[in-house]
């Protein structure tokens, strides 16, 4: 393959860290190109982001869009396909996709971001599409006028259930904690709702329904009964890494899962950087914006690496 086929930086991964480096690595005149399956990520699903500086409401769709148009204007070339396999090849790494398609690079960076968690209780996957989703943004029309629950205690969880009171008769938090966690004004929010009601200290430990969703067993009773009938359930209790193309490569990873990165973002091999929800630097506060100024500070590390390199 000629060095002109060669590209400076893949980025894996098409969410707000992915783009972010893309930006950063065009305006450096850094050739780049960017795998991703979704554009934006996790970061389309939400409802609103709030807290966006200088973008004080917006869709999380419409976030990503704005993000994903920049960087195509800025000269990224843009695959929608995953990246199944990473292969280093002398000063190389070669790229394969899912369809088998092969790309080289000088160097890469990780922005693989998260997975939803699951429940992990019998007849989940039964019932994803007939009542179960893991995305209320995506899925919260199919409930109007209808009695939706929601299992979690975070600001995802508040999120959804101020955009869902909107729209569902009836919305019920179930969380296994003593309190509501997250941003306090979410929390606020919520709770300020009528038709919002929170269950706490409370798990579900059975779906039931025929053909779909009908009812939730839950740990202990609720209004003297430890069944509730639902016509829909929204599974928002956390995340976890990405692993697959990191363990393939051997990189090293925290006990959670994540990339260890260092102040630079890189990893623990050479011409490999990661950036976002998938490193050791997001776990504990996952944002839009340290996902972007991760994917920023990695384009500019590989631009002074690769200057230094010619």
């Amino acid at each position: 393959m000629s060095e002109s086929n060669i590209y400076d930086i893949a980025i894996i991964g098409s969410g707000p860290a992915g783009l972010s480096s893309s930006i950063y690595a065009s305006r450096y005149r850094l050739s780049n190109i960017v795998f991703g399956k979704i554009i934006g990520g996790t970061i389309s699903e939400a409802h609103k982001v709030c807290n966006y500086p200088g973008i004080p409401d917006i869709s999380g769709i419409d976030l990503a869009y704005k993000i994903y148009e920049q960087a195509k204007t800025e000269g990224a070339t843009l695959i929608t396909e995953g990246i199944k396999e990473i292969i280093k090849e002398n000063d190389t790494l070669k790229l394969i996709t899912d369809s088998g398609k092969e790309y080289q690079s000088k160097t890469v960076i990780l922005a693989t971001g998260t997975e939803r968690n699951k429940l992990h209780i019998p007849n989940e996957d039964k019932y994803i599409g007939k009542g179960l989703s893991y995305c209320s943004t995506c899925d919260a029309m199919f409930y109007k006028d209808k009695i939706v629950g929601i299992v979690g205690g975070s600001s995802a969880a508040t999120m959804s259930a101020t955009m869902l009171s909107e729209i569902a008769k009836e919305v019920y938090i179930i969380y296994r904690g003593e309190a509501l966690r997250g941003e306090p004004a979410w929390i606020e929010q919520a709770t300020s709702k009528n038709n919002v009601h929170v269950i706490l200290q409370t798990v579900i430990t059975e779906l039931q329904g025929e053909d779909r969703l009908e009812r939730i067993k839950l740990s202990k009773p609720y209004n003297n009964s430890e069944y509730l009938s639902l016509n829909g359930l929204f599974i928002e209790i956390g995340s976890e890494p990405n692993k697959d193309l990191p363990s393939k490569l051997g990189l090293n990873l925290d006990g959670k899962g994540y990339i260890i990165v260092d102040g630079k973002q890189r990893t623990s091999i050479e011409g490999i950087w990661a950036a976002g929800d998938c490193t050791n630097n997001s776990n504990s506060f996952k944002q839009v914006i340290t996902a972007c100024s991760e994917g920023a500070v990695a384009s500019n590390d590989i631009f002074e690496y690769l200057k230094t390199a010619s």
